[in-house]
């Protein structure tokens, strides 16, 4: 309950015409303060007119007024520049220490206000009747709220590149290799993408650039992918085996501990061993993915960057087990649809080229790796579908990313006050079911 509270003081919820203290004296909240999250009081810097008076300091605010003695706040001086005590039932007064009294106001709060916010954020991962809400917003609120959490997104991304780039010394390739090999992994399989990346570092690889069959021997190996001759016999899986057993040995290699590959209820042409062979195609000649990205400005040119011709072996095979239908021109049939490209496209080509924008001062990249998303289609996905289905337009990448991050960072974490949508739909309940008037 007091969580709300806070809430509703924050963003002055709460404010109406005849406001007044416990006292009886008029109460005008000019400003609330800014949120504490540590210790002390729960507002500080506020602005508030009690009666003739105007007066500056920290607001604390409780469920039951005589909370301030149960917290200790009477022996705690951090309390003594408090000039208004907020709370939702009146059942004590406080004191300063110099025996003057700390004007109190009884925030306008019902319990079908608390039972409106529980039944909205135990509901935000399922159902989410917010939804119902969302569709009757004026659509400029929507629309801004879109653009808002489609941008916070990218930036999360881009700072993850950043991270990545500080620690691997400022090497854009490799953080481009980890990036394209986390993307490669599709959700599903994108932690042991990354882990084995990072397992086999970049500047070994390219020692041996100029052998596909070593590139993929090192990846296979690392990924504990490679089978035994009974599963896979042939002159192919044997020629992985003895050179991965040769890079093992000259590069001190050490395959991945239980790395967690999923392949149940995956489309074939999804599973990590087509993947790893388009990944080692990418890699073989040198990889310099990063000065490539530089010149994009379409998402057919970044599609483009993800269409290597895979190796005879993996054109008609889904792993070394299971093959695919036969195909007359195997030029004419990518490793991947564009539709998996351009995923791969949102997810690695947009924050690169923000993040390099960012180090680099270059407008022109943040730019071009907004315009990819605003160009790109949606992503159709169980998320996605959630928000659409109840009438959200999603026209683009950009928008089905903002949808994505809304449902991930709000909705499942239970952040509805966080979030606009939530934070209209509690100001309607406000309005709906606060009482009119605080006087006593």
């Amino acid at each position: 309950m007091e969580r709300i509270m806070h809430y509703i003081w924050q963003h002055r919820l709460f404010v109406r015409p005849g406001l007044a203290t416990v006292s009886g004296q008029r109460l005008s909240v000019i400003d609330p303060g800014t949120a504490n999250n540590d210790s002390g009081p729960d507002f500080f810097n506020a602005k508030v007119k009690i009666g003739p008076q105007t007066w500056a300091g920290n607001v604390e605010i409780h469920i039951r007024a005589s909370d301030w003695f149960r917290h200790n706040h009477h022996t705690d001086s951090a309390y003594d520049s408090v000039v208004l005590h907020v709370v939702g039932i009146d059942d004590s007064r406080i004191q300063r220490p110099d025996g003057s009294e700390i004007p109190q106001f009884v925030m306008p709060y019902t319990p079908e206000i608390e039972m409106s916010y529980r039944r909205l954020a135990s509901e935000a991962g399922g159902q989410m009747p917010c939804l119902a809400h969302a569709i009757q917003m004026p659509p400029i609120a929507i629309q801004s709220w879109i653009d808002a959490l489609a941008y916070e997104r990218l930036y999360d991304k881009s700072a993850r590149m950043l991270n990545l780039l500080k620690r691997y010394n400022g090497d854009w390739e490799t953080v481009a290799y980890i990036a394209t090999a986390r993307a490669l992994g599709f959700g599903i399989n994108a932690e042991p993408f990354e882990r084995l990346a990072t397992s086999l570092p970049l500047s070994i690889i390219r020692k041996h650039a100029d052998s596909l069959l070593s590139v993929e021997a090192m990846l296979f190996g690392q990924a504990g992918l490679l089978p035994d001759e009974t599963a896979a016999p042939g002159h192919y899986t044997a020629a992985l085996k003895n050179e991965y057993a040769h890079m093992a040995n000259k590069f001190r290699l050490t395959p991945l501990q239980s790395p967690g590959w999923k392949m149940a209820r995956t489309r074939p042409g999804n599973f990590p061993h087509r993947r790893i062979a388009l990944l080692a195609s990418m890699l073989h000649g040198g990889f310099s993915l990063m000065s490539k990205l530089t010149a994009v400005r379409t998402p057919e040119q970044a599609s483009a960057l993800f269409q290597p011709a895979l190796s005879a072996y993996w054109q008609n095979r889904f792993s070394f087990t299971q093959t695919k239908p036969q195909q007359q021109n195997a030029s004419e049939h990518p490793a991947m649809s564009r539709q998996s490209t351009d995923i791969v496209v949102i997810n690695t080509v947009a924050p690169l080229l923000h993040a390099w924008g960012t180090v680099t001062s270059c407008c022109q990249a943040q730019e071009t790796a907004v315009e990819l998303l605003q160009q790109i289609k949606p992503e159709n996905n169980s998320l996605t579908r959630r928000f659409t289905d109840a009438g959200i337009k999603c026209p683009d990448a950009f928008t089905s990313q903002a949808l994505i991050q809304l449902f991930r960072c709000y909705c499942e974490t239970r952040k509805c006050l966080y979030c606009r949508i939530g934070h209209s739909h509690m100001r309607s309940e406000l309005r709906q079911h606060a009482p009119q008037t605080n006087n006593r």
